[in-house]
């Protein structure tokens, strides 16, 4: 049994009454005949709100503006609600899927990868079905999208074509044969849909992902609030001591083993994200994360 369960569900409340969100339209949940309501639950399982949404108790949800500070500079996340001006209401469904999938605006224009379409890229046919019809039935909000403040020479777009080639691979998400159904699952979580590794693997100085050290940490967490933890079994620097149960629970409730609390970023995945999952669904990826080899790092 976790120490003080009471304590810990009152401490994540209190630490996180200042940016509640609205309720969720309908109910998540993965197995109902519903495509929005499976889609809801896509959503949750990407962390879609937590980027989408500005920080604060009078945020408007899904309407963006929210800074993501980095060394290339500030991007700021657009409109997702179904306003036909500023958000996604004049997109059509090929839209949406070449967004997630390839990285391109309705216009053709190359999207930052701030948006992690690196990691969506893999998103199964069904999932990215289900979540258009979510966002399709959220209420639309008027607001207008912030510009990029992206330091020279990052703020020219013509040069994303040369960092796509180096570091994006379209495609479905393939893994090696031989592991569990459960292995596949948390491992489609980790990689695909929570998109884990955009921020606990380091990057070079182009802002690629340095696969070699996947999932072992960065240094330099995105919004330079020190450093974005190892999260590979490596008993000195990852979760290696973590049992199962212990990835699960903290998952679930933002408490470490040593009773200490997620904060800052964390918390809002955890309240976001992984807190709206399923058990079975925390359960796989606590076993993908343990398979994975130790690394050290940051």
């Amino acid at each position: 049994m976790r120490p003080f369960p009471v304590l810990t569900a009152l401490m994540l409340a209190l630490g996180l009454a200042g940016t509640v969100r609205a309720a969720d339209p309908v109910a998540p949940d993965p197995a109902s005949p519903d495509p929005v309501a499976r889609g809801a639950y896509i959503f949750a399982a990407g962390g879609c709100a937590t980027c989408h949404t500005q920080p604060g108790p009078d945020a408007k949800p899904l309407a963006g503006g929210r800074a993501l500070k980095t060394a290339f500079g500030t991007f700021y996340t657009p409109n997702i609600t179904p306003d036909a001006e500023t958000g996604i209401g004049s997109w059509s469904e090929e839209d949406f899927r070449r967004a997630l999938r390839e990285g391109v605006s309705p216009t053709g224009d190359d999207l930052y990868p701030a948006f992690p379409y690196t990691s969506y890229t893999g998103i199964t046919d069904r999932d990215l079905a289900d979540l258009w019809a979510y966002l399709r039935s959220v209420p639309a909000v008027r607001q207008p999208n912030t510009p990029h403040d992206l330091s020279w020479p990052y703020s020219w777009r013509s040069l994303l074509p040369g960092w796509r080639l180096l570091n994006f691979s379209e495609g479905p998400f393939l893994v090696a044969a031989g592991q569990s159904p459960e292995w596949y699952r948390g491992a489609y979580l980790v990689r695909v849909l929570g998109h884990c590794g955009e921020c606990h693997t380091p990057r070079d100085m182009l802002g690629g992902l340095n696969w070699y050290s996947a999932f072992a940490g960065n240094p330099q967490a995105p919004d330079g609030g020190g450093k974005i933890p190892n999260i590979t079994p490596d008993p000195q620097h990852g979760i290696g001591g973590w049992s199962d149960r212990d990835i699960t629970y903290y998952l679930e409730t933002g408490t470490t083993p040593d009773g200490d609390f997620a904060g800052g970023a964390m918390a809002e995945v955890i309240r976001d994200n992984t807190a709206k999952l399923v058990p079975a669904d925390r359960d796989a990826i606590a076993t993908y994360l343990k398979s994975l080899a130790p690394l050290a790092g940051p």
